[in-house]
């Protein structure tokens, strides 16, 4: 089994390219041996598919730190892969804080994970660019000699601030802060996501699956796109398989959503301790 510093450089890696790989996004232990056993490269948290697992909504509120860690050392012990995670906020607004989350995650042997600028206040969602930059600067520090990818992202256009001039600047100085991913979930269109890639010098994660316009993974790469996630997209598929499912049995009384089912034993193996 590859150890840390391993797993660290296949991660660092897989973002020289050439073209881009998708990195998929369990929810838990079991989704994650289910991918791994697809032949992806890599895994990423999601906190929206962790969050529903829970019976709760996806926000930073939610979730705290503890249980987003605990739930991502879970992941790390179910594969064989690199595992990034994403870290919401650093949960906390202070710089330390962002460190501190940086370092802990570090220990569980995460290969990566993401700080954002956006603060979980509706009155005020985004944090202000020179405590946005410090608070990057503070987790690349914390990361730095460590076997950690930092992603660093603008979450602007997912809190109906449409502004790609400050997307830019804000991964510009992302950059220049010492983050080695960067990252502005929820650009409208291939033109952005172009734009973005060409502004930057670093490798760019795209997110696929949620609402907007898709792109193929050969489309993006042309793009310039280096990585490619589907954040609470896959988790939100296994709930929509649930919902119908559940309505059929409901609505007609029957169980055909059976023949789509994955059978016993293949779960069976799937989950034994030697399914990595």
């Amino acid at each position: 089994m590859p150890d840390h510093q391993d797993k660290f450089r296949t991660f660092s890696q897989l973002h020289q390219g050439p073209g881009a790989f998708v990195i998929p996004n369990p929810w838990d232990a079991g989704s994650a041996k289910l991918l791994t056993s697809l032949g992806f490269q890599a895994l990423a948290t999601t906190s929206a598919g962790f969050a529903f697992s829970k019976g709760l909504r996806d926000s930073a509120a939610a979730l705290g730190r503890d249980d987003t860690l605990a739930n991502a050392a879970e992941i790390v012990r179910a594969t064989d892969l690199p595992v990034s995670a994403d870290l919401e906020d650093g949960f906390g607004p202070e710089p330390e804080t962002c460190a501190t989350t940086i370092r802990m995650a570090c220990e569980i042997g995460l290969c990566g994970g993401s700080i954002e600028d956006a603060t979980g206040d509706p009155s005020a969602p985004i944090y202000d660019f020179a405590l946005a930059v410090e608070r990057v600067q503070a987790a690349a520090e914390a990361a730095a000699g460590r076997p950690f990818l930092l992603t660093a992202r603008a979450e602007n256009f997912l809190w109906d601030r449409p502004d790609l001039d400050d997307t830019i600047r804000r991964l510009q100085a992302f950059s220049r802060a010492g983050a080695d991913v960067l990252y502005a979930p929820g650009l409208p269109d291939l033109v952005a996501i172009r734009t973005v890639c060409e502004s930057v010098d670093r490798p760019v994660n795209v997110v696929m699956g949620l609402g907007g316009p898709r792109y193929s993974v050969a489309e993006l790469a042309d793009a310039g796109v280096r990585r490619i996630s589907v954040g609470g997209s896959f988790a939100r598929a296994a709930w929509g398989g649930l919902m119908r499912a559940a309505r059929e049995v409901r609505d007609h009384g029957t169980f055909d959503y059976a023949d789509d089912a994955i059978p016993g034993a293949a779960m069976a193996a799937l989950m034994s301790d030697g399914q990595r």
